[in-house]
């Protein structure tokens, strides 16, 4: 009998102790300083969007470029260590690098104070915006236009989060109070052709890029709201992961000493002046 109770107990016990284990685990790699393993690796994981143009996203034939994509490959290269792009779910990206699943974001990351209590972030490299995207047919001037009608935003974006900081400014006045949430912006611009929605809030840098390369690229509008703050961009990383903060600030400093990071900049964006570096 004191056999069957001591084996009940067991049983009882061990979700907690697996439970117990796994946060050890987590906030072992939350915790830990990585570089000596992504060292001897010679590897570094990245999680981003691949969708996300044009910081990185997939061209017709599958292969994956962009400004990011780019700037990682050539920070790294000084090291004699490969990437490897792992494409995840956005909404869940500090869940991702918190886990040691990858070991950096790198993707048009904004800085926030939000997301600065859950990453550790490099120096900021490039700078950006919330804008709002419509269609000249869709009677759209000026964030107060967009009362009554739909917005789009992506589901864990910076737009998504100054959305909610400041919604006196246009989630007040949409449809429902509440955007349409969307997991990539292909999808949301999509249903911005087709009249789903009338408005879409986005990274500047995306909305540019992405007009540029369409053929009814006359029939977009891009709206800018001042009180949308400018944004920065810059890695995120785990707040232990000091070495590999360090590495990557030096490895984007020699770029911009060496001039690779003005190269980089002219071939996506067909200037150098939004780098932020000093």
């Amino acid at each position: 009998m004191k056999r069957i109770k001591l084996l009940a107990l067991s049983l009882l016990c061990l979700p907690l102790l697996l439970l117990a284990g796994c946060q050890s685990v987590v906030q072992r790699a939350d915790s830990q300083d990585t570089w000596a393993r992504i060292e001897k690796q010679k590897k570094v994981v990245i999680g981003l969007d691949d969708s996300f143009v044009p910081m990185g996203f997939r061209q017709k034939n599958g292969q994956l470029v962009g400004y990011d994509v780019d700037l990682a490959k050539a920070v790294f290269k000084e090291y004699g260590i490969k990437v490897d792009f792992q494409p995840i779910d956005w909404s869940m990206k500090e869940t991702e690098l918190r886990n040691g699943t990858i070991d950096l974001l790198w993707n048009g990351y904004s800085m926030t104070p939000e997301r600065a209590k859950k990453v550790a972030f490099s120096r900021p490299y490039l700078e950006n915006q919330q804008v709002l995207v419509t269609k000249k047919g869709y009677g759209v001037n000026s964030f107060s236009d967009m009362r009554g009608k739909t917005l789009g935003v992506q589901n864990g974006s910076t737009g998504q989060v100054q959305l909610d900081a400041q919604p006196k400014l246009l989630k007040d006045l949409i449809k429902g109070k509440s955007p349409v949430l969307y997991d990539t912006f292909p999808n949301a611009f999509i249903d911005l052709n087709a009249n789903r929605i009338q408005g879409l809030l986005m990274d500047k840098v995306y909305a540019e890029y992405y007009i540029r390369h369409q053929k009814n690229r006359a029939d977009f509008k891009v709206i800018v709201n001042p009180a949308f703050t400018v944004d920065q961009f810059a890695v995120g990383m785990r707040k232990g992961d000091k070495t590999l903060q360090k590495k990557v600030n030096q490895g984007l400093a020699k770029l911009q000493k060496n001039g690779e990071l003005a190269r980089i900049n002219q071939k996506w964006f067909g200037t150098n002046s939004n780098y932020l570096g000093k």
